[in-house]
């Protein structure tokens, strides 16, 4: 009779083994479940984060640089079995996606932002998993970190960190606003996790809640304000500018999104659907304004001579896709007259693009800033930034030779 039972009871575990793994296998299958977890994963930026330059998509192994602690390496989040996550259980991925524990119970480092993901719930991760499983499988073993990220003993130390700064347990709607703005809410914190690069950050590297998206250097690159200040914020952006700029990276009289942020369109919110894009200005539009920074004094750095010689380089230069209105040739995205980085006196982005270059990737193609940092001197670059920020934008330049070498290492 025992036997009997040890029969059933070992037919009964297969059977549950195999109706699990049929309805694991149908939903991973469903293609509403995988369309809709392809919008959520393309929400949320994985493959940006998830690819390295030049290489497969999910397939991991780009570097995220904390000068001087060390470089961090994306994970291939590929279905290989061996080096992605094909073997990980729908439980692990949850767990990892919305609290940041990986399914060795290693806390991961928060580059990857788990504490935004969080407002996601389970369903929507598990059709991100559905999406992500269609994708290429790549047997690639991304580097190892480098610097303390490379040991494990600071991984239990993000416990502590998640006390002041990790998710929540729950994120429940405001009933006193409107249905677009709760949506605006949860796509801003949770899958787009704006704060992350639009907000300061704390004595413990969190996000400043009372600086929320007051705006921040990330990677060297000005992340702006998007609080409702009408100077340095979004406060004088019309619904449908914002909007716009949002879903194709270029608004006139505001400019063309450029370096993190073209990469964040491209890859991210230009996929977004027209009602998404509103319920994301609905909310922006509510956050407070943040004090506008005193103005800092006007650069003596540039002569005539100097803005003489920097009229020389545009036309040489940059004339030819600008013109020399700056109101640009053939594509909008070459329009730059007014915008909000010529109107910035630390001319930081401004800079950045002139030394590294960009790519702004639309529903028509590329557009591509080429680089210009290897073969121009920092006198030049710096007369070039002067000249186009005065005449273009009407606006004192504040900065000199030396912020050009600043942001040639990314400071």
């Amino acid at each position: 009779m025992r036997h009997s039972f040890l029969i059933l009871g070992v037919v009964g575990l297969m059977l549950a083994a195999v109706t699990t793994a049929c309805a694991a296998t149908q939903g991973q299958s469903d293609p509403d479940l995988i369309k809709r977890g392809q919008y959520l994963a393309r929400l949320a930026d994985c493959e940006a984060c998830h690819t390295a330059p030049g290489g497969v998509p999910f397939a991991g192994g780009r570097p995220f640089a904390v000068p001087p602690m060390g470089t961090m390496y994306s994970s291939n989040i590929t279905p290989d079995t061996q080096y992605g996550i094909g073997q990980w259980t729908d439980a692990q991925f949850v767990r990892s996606v919305r609290r940041g524990i990986s399914p060795h119970w290693k806390h991961l480092f928060p580059a990857m932002p788990y504490q935004d993901y969080a407002r996601m719930s389970p369903d929507d991760v598990l059709a991100i998993r559905a999406y992500i499983a269609t994708v290429q499988p790549v047997a690639r073993k991304v580097p190892s970190n480098t610097g303390i990220f490379q040991f494990n003993i600071i991984r239990p130390g993000m416990f502590g960190w998640d006390l002041f700064n990790g998710p929540s347990s729950s994120y429940p709607d405001d009933p006193k606003q409107s249905a677009d703005w709760n949506r605006g809410r949860w796509l801003v914190e949770g899958p787009g996790h704006c704060a992350e690069c639009h907000s300061p950050r704390t004595l413990t590297m969190g996000v400043s809640h009372r600086h929320a998206y007051a705006g921040a250097v990330t990677a060297g690159w000005l992340a702006y304000n998007l609080t409702s200040d009408p100077e340095s914020g979004i406060g004088s952006w019309t619904d449908e500018a914002l909007a716009t700029y949002l879903t194709t990276g270029h608004a006139d009289g505001h400019g063309t999104a450029a370096g993190p942020m073209a990469e964040a369109i491209s890859y991210s919110l230009r996929f977004m659907t027209k009602e998404d894009a509103a319920a994301m200005v609905t909310y922006l539009r509510t956050i407070p304004a943040q004090p506008v920074k005193p103005p800092k004094k006007a650069s003596d750095a540039f002569s005539p001579a100097a803005l003489k010689h920097g009229e020389m380089l545009f036309a040489g230069a940059c004339a030819g896709c600008h013109l020399e209105n700056g109101i640009g040739r053939q594509v909008v995205s070459a329009s730059i007259a007014g915008g909000h980085t010529l109107r910035d006196p630390d001319g930081l982005n401004l800079l950045q693009v002139l030394i590294e270059g960009s790519r702004l990737t639309t529903a028509t193609g590329n557009a591509d800033m080429p680089r210009f940092g290897a073969g121009y001197s920092d006198r030049d670059l710096a007369d070039i930034a002067a000249y186009t920020m005065i005449t273009l934008g009407g606006t004192q330049p504040a900065f000199d030779t030396d912020a050009v070498k600043a942001a040639r290492k990314g400071k």
